[in-house]
């Protein structure tokens, strides 16, 4: 009998895109879906850098690049660091890859062997476990709920680490929850990883421009963590370029090389006239990311301030990112004399169909108790969502 290799048996499908795929099925049947499942800033690219692109096609940057990215691009990514994070890399430490998902995976791939665990702190972004499985890793999930902000302590850390262990996968602010790991948390976790020979961090920081607290923090700025951290970022979330597909690692020399090493062999240089976007969105004037980050700030307030007014819901206060991640679980067991919410899977089905909110269940993330709502949508989808919300979930009984 034909089936598909035992390695794509061990996968789970991308719930996200699933839960996305439904409601864009619902629209295309005329139905007034307000979409709040997908991960994706709603503002276009920022003109100067869409001007960038058009250029380089005028200049025929349309040959291949060098499998780690133009020197120039790994350059000014190189100053970017220095500049915003204090972090000192050279463009040999750095590799730039298909959107920052491939940056992940390059390191998982390049660095966890067969049965070699990988630690996850749960609520994770969906594709961290899977990725792990790809790679023939283990992935050790330790709980870090609601009532502890979604974030893993130094004791949990500790607790979770074994001879096996080969690294931790962190991702502040996070996806999905929005919570930020302080530079306290950051140190004191620091000091766990260092205890402990050959163990890395994965310190996946896309979202590190959408921050509400102040200062981005790295995992990478303290003594003897930049020879132990792969930084992941790309321009995606802060300068609206999620279609162009450009990530980057920072990390040291021998990690790049391995990772350049499996890119040449699987889908080689990114997208060469997105390169000099990305390239133009590091070097140009930054002002569009600080105007996109206080709009998605202002975004947060709203849709806090009404998930707060909805009964039976658990909200807390979102740092980062442009998500928020609420308690649902109060709902378990209630029906609306149709349909039973047993668990978030069902209870963002139930919002999808009775309410017409697409947002996605908690399970995915590996926090059953709460689900995932994207925030960067207008205000008045954000508006007329919570009414949905509040509306049917009155239902439940």
């Amino acid at each position: 009998m034909a089936k598909l290799s035992d390695r794509l048996q061990r996968l789970a499908p991308s719930a996200t895109l699933a839960m996305s795929q439904k409601s864009a099925e619902m629209k295309a049947q005329g139905i007034d879906v307000i979409n709040m499942s997908v991960g994706e800033p709603d503002f276009n690219t920022p003109d100067p850098i869409k001007q960038a692109a058009k250029l380089a096609i005028d200049e025929n940057y349309s040959r291949y690049s060098p499998v780690p990215g133009y020197p120039d691009l790994r350059q000014a990514i190189a100053r970017k660091l220095e500049r915003e994070n204090h972090l000192h890399y050279t463009p040999a430490e750095i590799l730039v890859s298909n959107g920052a998902k491939q940056s992940v995976c390059n390191t998982v791939m390049a660095l966890v062997n067969d049965g070699e665990e990988v630690i996850i702190p749960a609520p994770y972004w969906v594709s961290y476990p899977q990725m792990v499985l790809l790679a023939g890793g283990k992935p050790v999930i330790v709980e870090a709920g609601f009532e502890q902000n979604f974030k893993m302590t130094p004791a949990q850390l500790e607790a979770a680490i074994t001879p096996k262990t080969r690294m931790i996968i962190l991702c502040s602010p996070s996806n999905p929850t929005g919570s930020v790991y302080s530079k306290d948390e950051l140190q004191a976790l620091s000091d766990v990883i260092l205890k402990h020979e050959d163990l890395f961090v994965l310190a996946d920081e896309i979202y590190e421009h959408i921050n509400y607290i102040g200062k981005h923090e790295s995992i990478a700025q303290f003594p003897g963590m930049k020879e132990r951290a792969i930084i992941v970022n790309g321009v995606s979330k802060a300068y609206a370029m999620t279609g162009w597909r450009i990530g980057y690692i920072a990390a040291p020399e021998w990690i790049v090389k391995g990772c350049n090493k499996l890119q040449g062999q699987y889908t080689s240089g990114p997208c060469s006239v997105s390169q000099k976007a990305a390239e133009f969105a590091y070097v140009g004037d930054q002002q569009c990311v600080e105007d996109m980050r206080q709009a998605f700030e202002r975004r947060r307030n709203l849709i806090v301030k009404l998930a707060k007014e909805i009964p039976g819901l658990e909200v807390n206060m979102p740092e980062g990112a442009f998500y928020l991640f609420p308690k649902c679980s109060s709902f378990f067991g209630k029906s609306d004399g149709q349909t039973t919410i047993n668990n978030s899977t069902d209870f963002a089905m139930y919002l999808l169909e009775k309410g017409h909110v697409a947002t996605v269940g908690g399970d995915a993330f590996g926090d059953p108790d709460c689900f995932r709502m994207s925030y960067a949508t207008s205000d008045e989808n954000i508006i007329e969502a919570m009414r949905r919300m509040k509306q049917v979930l009155a239902d439940l009984k």
